[in-house]
């Protein structure tokens, strides 16, 4: 599944365990990044735990996401940091002009 990646969900490993979580979750990605992407829109430039806070998806099931969107352009740091609860500091993240496009040709609205 790695050679679809960031499209479809990556896998690590020769074990058959990532490639089956993959496998899994595709469904799911798609609409996800599009959650992703319309949380963007709607509270501003966010932290990864941000976005999951905000769109109420689990950190397991939206980092990844989040990664997938930076690697095919739809979002990209800031350049700025901020702490999360932990007291880590965290990259803020923001939605691209394709990210907004990719928004809109899926049905939503960017801001």
């Amino acid at each position: 599944m790695t050679d679809r990646y960031p499209a479809h969900p990556g896998s690590k490993g020769t074990d058959g365990t990532s490639q089956a979580a993959a496998a899994a979750m595709a469904r799911h990605a798609r609409p996800l990044q599009w959650r992703a992407l319309e949380t963007l829109g709607r509270i501003g430039p966010a932290t990864a735990l941000e976005v999951c806070e905000a769109s109420k998806v689990a950190r397991e099931a939206m980092h990844p996401r989040l990664s997938e969107l930076r690697v095919l352009g739809h979002v990209e740091p800031t350049g700025e940091r901020r702490r999360n609860p932990s007291g880590k500091s965290a990259a803020i993240l923001r939605m691209t002009e394709r990210g907004a496009a990719f928004l809109r040709k899926e049905g939503g609205t960017a801001s």
